[in-house]
Parts: structure tokens; sequence; C-alpha cells
């Protein structure tokens, strides 16, 4: 039997990434008793799982903690190590309650108490008045299938093992997908090897600037569907694709050339319902991410449209329709870096509304 970590707290927050972090930094300057609880074993969230030749350079962008600018970067540094660092800091400086490592296995009712919330791990288990899950989706990579791909002879590859583009040099990949991952793969890739490029739709292309309004559209996309139940997308999604400087030399290369998705694999490579046939060496799945939320199965907070269902309010943006006990931030249009800020703040007043009620 676990072991319950006692007293009863007002909060328990699972994941220390951004939306973690700034979901914790709010709840305690609003004097809620939590613990961040989180699977690694330092600072870092996914972050600390990137490969290692991510730059500062090559990163969109790392939206500020509350409180707490980003550091400025002059580019080489290695954002599995640079982004951690700061982390870090913050947890110190902020003097915030994380406890790791701890995985989350699952959250149900507290059979002695129906008003709490039973957080366990394997040995442990935490009694929660609420709960803010930032779980994030890096432990939740997804992989399409599709007929023959235990054939494949050659090496497959997803995102989250990505192990640098050194690895790939000399030999024929096959980059699978039509998010951000895939073009910067490609980017990096191409003028080193030989590569495909494949997706299930036509890429869309944003040719105009990507200014405040169209993030805001792009997130009340994302936002309308979270509110009807159905599975979040990502805000790439929505916005489109862009290349940046340094993916020029790929494009000029021909790295962008998409061709639609392949029919079946093979031992030495794909083929396509036309009968065609390329052989590759690597197959290299940039397919995403799904939410990771199975350890909320117990609270059987998914609607019939496969998805967890929000509050349609600025004030209940990060509420549970189901349970309206739990929070989730980082999920559906609070899954970018700068989302996840904003929606650490909503969750904790939501909170905060929660235990005064």
């Amino acid at each position: 039997m676990n072991e319950i970590i006692d007293p009863v707290l007002d909060s328990v927050v699972i994941g220390a990434g951004q939306a973690g972090l700034s979901s914790s930094f709010h709840l305690r300057r609003l004097g809620i008793d939590h613990v961040v609880l989180d699977a690694n074993d330092a600072a870092g969230g996914a972050w600390k799982h990137r490969w290692d030749a991510l730059t500062m350079a090559d990163v969109h962008r790392v939206a500020d903690l509350p409180d707490a600018p980003v550091p400025p970067a002059s580019g080489p540094e290695r954002a599995n190590e640079f982004v951690p660092t700061y982390f870090a800091a913050y947890e110190r400086e902020h003097e915030l309650p994380v406890v790791r490592p701890v995985v989350v296995e699952h959250v149900r009712q507290d059979p002695h108490d129906p008003a709490l919330l039973l957080v366990e791990s394997a040995d442990r288990a935490w009694r929660t008045r609420t709960l803010v899950n930032a779980s994030g989706t890096w432990r939740r990579p997804f992989i399409p299938r599709y007929p023959g791909q235990e054939t494949f002879a050659g090496e497959q590859l997803h995102t989250v093992a990505y192990p640098g583009p050194e690895h790939f040099r000399g030999k024929r990949v096959l980059v699978v997908g039509g998010g951000a991952s895939a073009v910067q793969f490609l980017g990096a890739l191409r003028p080193i090897t030989d590569t495909l490029w494949v997706t299930r739709r036509e890429p869309v292309w944003r040719t105009g600037e990507f200014d405040p309004e169209a993030g805001r559209e792009a997130v009340a996309m994302v936002a309308e569907r979270v509110r009807q139940g159905l599975p979040p997308r990502s805000v790439v999604s929505v916005t489109g694709l862009m290349l940046r400087p340094q993916e020029a030399e790929a494009e000029r290369l021909g790295a962008y050339r998409r061709l639609p998705m392949f029919e079946r694999l093979e031992p030495g490579g794909a083929r396509w319902a036309d009968g065609s046939f390329e052989p590759v060496d690597v197959i290299l799945w940039a397919t995403g991410f799904r939410p990771d939320v199975e350890h909320l199965a117990p609270l059987h907070l998914r609607s019939s449209r496969g998805g967890i269902q929000l509050g349609s309010t600025a004030a209940t943006a990060t509420e549970s329709v189901v349970d309206p006990r739990v929070q989730l931030v980082g999920y559906g249009p609070s899954a970018s870096t700068i989302g996840a800020n904003r929606a650490g703040r909503t969750a904790a007043v939501a909170v905060r509304r929660h235990l005064r009620s």
C-alpha cells in the first residue's frame, strides 16, 4: 500500500515544466499550500531531453517565467543545458515546493473522502483538494501505423529520440510529418545528406507576418476545439509553417518539395499507391505527441468526442467541465510556452476560487 503523505494539501501540481512552474509561482503568490510532483530527476521539464545539437539559435522562443526574464543567450548554447539551468534557478529563487523524481501513476477519488483527490505514485500518495495537471506531452510520442512498418530493415526514430544531424550523415532519410519539427529537421539534414519529405496533407505555408493578432486568432481556434471536448490540435496546425534563415540552404536544395503519404513500408524503403518506390535508410517520424493525461483516466474526464472539455470563459479556460477541482495547463491552447504561463495564472486563480467555494 502506498505511503500517504500528510497533511491534506490545497493543491498538487503534476509536472515542473514551463506550465507547472508558472502554476506553482502563482499558487505560492496566492498563499495556496501545494507541492509540484516532477517525473524528472532534475529541473528542466522536456527541455532536458532535447537533442544535444539543438542550440538556442535553433529554438523558436522560450517565454519568460513569471517575474524572471530568460537570461540572454548568444546562440550556440545547448538548449538542453541552458533552459534547465534557467528553470533550476527559478525553482531555487522562488522556493517552489518541487518533489522529484515522482512518476504519477493515477489520480482518483479519495475512497475515504469524496471531497478529496488521491494522487498516487508507485510508493507514495498525496491527498489534495484540487489538482493542476501540467504533465505536457513529451512522454507520449505518437507514431502512426502503416502496413509493412515492422518489416522495414532500416532505422526508425521519433522526434523524442532524435540524436542530432551528424547521426544521419550519408544516409537517405525519409522525414514524416507536417509540423515545425519536420521543417526544422529537414533544414538541418538536407545540407549534409539526402532527404525525402512526406505528409498526409499539403503543407500550409504562412506568407504574412505572425503578429500578436494572428497569434490570438490561432490560439482561439485551438481553444474552441477544447471547449467542445475534442482532442486538442497544435497551434502550428492553424498558424501555418514558416522557414527561418537557417533553413534557406535546405530550401535551395529542394528539401521542402513534399511527397504525399506512402501506402506501405517494405524492407528497403517506402512504396506509394501508384507503385513508385523510394529506397531509404532511416525513417524519422516527426509526427508529434499526444497529451500525457492517462494518469487522469480514473476521473473519467474525457468527453464522448475524445478530449477533455475545458470551460468556455477566460476564468474557466483551464478548468475541467466534468470535475472543476482539476485544472489542465499546457493542454490545447496553452501548450506553447507563452500560453503555459498565462494558463498557470488562470489555473491558480481557479484553484483559489474552488477552495473558497
